[in-house]
């Protein structure tokens, strides 16, 4: 139901994080250390930027140091996060930022969830969403998000939604 959204969750989906064209990556905080992102050169070939890409679908996982990270693929897009309802939403389109976190709360509240990918995935420490193009020595505050979730194993599941003034793909973490 649009305009029913808390306004905390408008305020927190607020901030949004933007691409280069490749994908978004959540790394655990401590793994960040690891992310090299795309070589300066070609010495390296894509470097992790190139192994981010490979994800096919909308998620992915791959190794990052000792941890495991998520890879958002497919759509190069804007990436926010909606903390009251543990979502990330990718814009693929549509009228506003309030539609757009309007439909995501009324899609995550209602009963038909679509999920087109799944997979399980723990958790243990706050995670940093990021445009993977960019290594750990580049992220500055404009460029990524902080997330916070309970420690835990997480299944996270992926679709994209289609509504009439919204078009997103919605990642879900329950």
């Amino acid at each position: 139901m649009p305009g029913t959204v808390p306004r905390q969750a408008k305020a927190a989906a607020t901030a949004w994080v933007a691409t280069l064209g490749g994908p978004h990556i959540l790394v655990p905080e401590s793994a960040c250390r690891h992310w090299q992102g795309a070589p300066m050169d070609d010495s390296e070939g894509e470097g992790d930027y190139g192994r981010a890409c490979s994800v096919e679908g909308y998620i992915g996982l791959i190794d990052v140091g000792p941890a495991q990270a998520l890879v958002l693929g497919d759509e190069p897009s804007d990436t926010t996060y909606i903390p009251e309802r543990k979502a990330v939403v990718r814009w693929v389109g549509g009228n506003s930022v309030d539609d757009l976190v309007d439909a995501a709360v009324e899609i995550i509240d209602s009963a038909a969830i679509p999920d087109d990918e799944e997979l399980i995935w723990t958790v243990r420490e706050p995670l940093i969403l990021f445009d993977s193009a960019f290594s750990h020595k580049e992220l500055a505050s404009e460029k990524h998000l902080r997330i916070e979730l309970t420690p835990g194993r997480y299944t996270v599941r992926a679709a994209y939604v289609n509504r009439p003034n919204a078009c997103m793909i919605l990642i879900r973490f329950t």
